[in-house]
């Protein structure tokens, strides 16, 4: 079994899930893992390694697209949740910020931000003092909150997404490769903003990247997908330090990137949950 994730006080823990779309086609294969509270946790991995399907299961948006998990569980706070209505699950604190950095576009900045609030009921007085909270982490929404939110750039979208996942006052955030199409300064600033979230005010993440380099800098533990499988896991500066990290995922090899079935020497390990 490969090293798992801290359990303690583990807010989510996916054991061997294997999530098929269209009743044919197997895309995640027995996939496992753990998420301490109050954490940082990515799942790395190139396009197509079963990032953003794993993220999906958990907040329960596959069925939405054929999809469903076949086996394993899923468990949040200890309890089951599989079956879980997806609005179900944002009351009990999971919000998923989707890739692309989907926006209200005919809404202004602080609009959207307001509709992650749709669901609370703890008075006009705690959003306006989270809107201000948002505002603190994002200035540049603050100096954009009349505008369209279509007519912002993609950092400013990007922004606008996690502040409104912010504003449900999550106690997790499932991020989707918040770094897609952003320029090097804005990514390095976005990741910068997860951190800053993460320490002050406690909010756990599990985010999916693409960009091995920079999350593995700001996460504190790390999954590598290839093919739907989890084939190396570990603490992100043992990950980062790792010959084979370096060579197939942070480009330190003159050789290019490979997989890790590429290599003779490597041996997979499985990851199997009673």
């Amino acid at each position: 079994m490969l090293d798992a994730a801290p359990t303690d006080q583990a807010l989510l823990e996916v054991n061997n899930i294997e999530v098929i779309y269209n009743h044919v086609i197997l895309v995640l294969k027995g996939v496992s893992l753990s998420v301490p509270k109050g954490g940082i946790t990515a799942l790395l991995g190139g396009n197509g390694a079963g990032k953003t399907t794993t993220l999906k299961a958990i907040s329960n948006l596959l069925k939405s697209e054929r999809g469903e998990v076949t086996k394993g569980s899923i468990s949040y706070r200890g309890e089951r949740i599989e079956d879980m209505a997806p609005a179900d699950l944002v009351k009990k604190g999971v919000i998923q910020v989707m890739e692309g950095r989907h926006c209200f576009e005919h809404l202004t900045v602080e609009e959207n931000l307001l509709t992650g609030a749709y669901t609370r009921r703890d008075g006009r007085a705690a959003v306006a003092a989270d809107l201000e909270m948002v505002y603190t982490y994002f200035p540049r929404l603050k100096e954009r909150r009349k505008s369209q939110a279509g007519y912002t750039s993609g950092g400013e979208q990007q922004m606008v997404a996690i502040g409104r996942a912010l504003m449900s006052r999550p106690e997790m955030i499932l991020l989707d490769e918040p770094s897609m199409g952003l320029a090097p300064q804005l990514v390095e600033q976005i990741f910068e903003i997860v951190k800053a979230v993460n320490e002050a005010e406690g909010v756990t993440f599990l985010l999916a990247e693409q960009n091995t380099n920079v999350a593995l800098r700001y996460a504190h533990y790390g999954y590598i997908l290839e093919s739907g499988r989890v084939v190396m896991d570990g603490p992100a500066q043992a990950l980062r330090e790792n010959p084979d990290v370096k060579e197939f995922y942070l480009g330190m090899s003159d050789e290019g990137r490979k997989s890790f079935r590429d290599v003779r020497s490597y041996r997979r390990r499985k990851r199997w949950l009673a």
